[in-house]
């Protein structure tokens, strides 16, 4: 026996038992995306299928009960914990449960197996949540924005913004959301929560006659979209009769519509959780240096473990408003 494996049995005797939670007859690994179970094909037959199982039925709670999710996620966690997607469901969960401290120690481990940056808004929210909004902006700062899917730079927009909100720069606030995103004549699946962003920041600036017609500009995308029902469509919507040339800039370059799997993060946890996969939470201080720091345990990377490695408290940080 090996130190790493004497130490990992010795830690897993004072472990409490996370038994799993129940499964329905319905529910099956076909019910995740085809990208979600290419990833669990390195996975034996009959454990893909309990993992997949257990991040499908995540999926379809996670806007009802978020910590049943979660629970749900680390029973696949602590069966498949080098897998991206398992990883990632385990930074969702954790982020929709408020646990942020976790979300951000999981988020970076699912960049670190994925090589992709498509969580960086969550990172960037998650940051904010642990009471770190100057390391949220540095983290925002530190990739190149135009490698970045649209959606991506929206929601990247959106959490930097509210970091800014939180160190009392409303006017940089704002300036953060002014993007080429922020058409106002076109719906992408994105543009409601850009819109409702920019009015919530011009409500704080005093500027409410704009705000309000932001938030009917959010709305009205927002239907449009929905009666469309195709997230890759680009919906042209009618504006309002007020002269807009002031917003020609914004319209410039928006991008292409986004594809119903693309995240845009900063509270979208749901979305991303139902196209992909979950994973559960342990709660952890938030007042830590790193969170690298403030996450005491962490689940069993060994597909055959079972035991637990989530010790659950309350969170103690506020969550982040974008």
């Amino acid at each position: 026996m090996t130190e790493e494996q004497r130490m990992q049995r010795e830690l897993r005797s004072v472990r409490p038992r996370h038994d799993d939670p129940e499964l329905p007859d319905d529910i099956t690994a076909n019910d995740l995306d085809r990208i979600a179970r290419n990833e669990l094909k390195t996975l034996t037959k009959e454990n893909a299928e309990t993992v997949g199982r257990h991040l499908a039925m995540a999926a379809r709670v996670i806007d009802e009960d978020p910590q049943l999710a979660h629970r749900h996620v680390m029973s696949a966690a602590r069966r498949a914990g080098r897998i991206g997607v398992v990883r990632e469901s385990l930074a969702i969960t954790a982020y929709a449960t408020g646990d942020f401290a976790l979300a951000l120690r999981e988020l970076r481990t699912y960049r670190r197996i994925s090589g992709s940056n498509d969580q960086l808004p969550l990172m960037v929210d998650s940051e904010r949540g642990v009471g770190r909004p100057d390391r949220a902006l540095e983290l925002g700062r530190s990739v190149d924005r135009s490698t970045l899917p649209p959606a991506v730079q929206v929601g990247l927009a959106i959490a930097m913004s509210g970091a800014r909100l939180d160190r009392g720069e409303t006017d940089a606030a704002l300036v953060e959301l002014e993007i080429p995103q922020l058409n106002p004549n076109t719906a992408f699946s994105y543009s409601p929560e850009l819109f409702a962003a920019y009015a919530e920041v011009l409500t704080e600036l005093g500027r409410e006659d704009e705000a309000d017609e932001w938030l009917e500009r959010a709305s009205r995308a927002d239907a449009a979209l929905g009666a469309s029902g195709d997230d890759d469509e680009t919906i042209e919507i009618e504006e309002m009769d007020e002269d807009d040339d002031s917003l020609a800039y914004f319209a410039a370059d928006a991008g292409d519509g986004v594809d119903a799997e693309e995240t845009v993060a900063a509270g979208e946890a749901a979305r991303v959780v139902a196209a992909a996969g979950l994973a559960p939470v342990v709660q952890t201080p938030a007042d830590a240096d790193d969170a690298d720091d403030i996450v005491t345990e962490t689940v069993d990377t060994a597909e055959t473990d079972d035991e637990s490695d989530a010790d659950e408290t309350e969170p103690d940080a506020a969550s982040p408003k974008a």
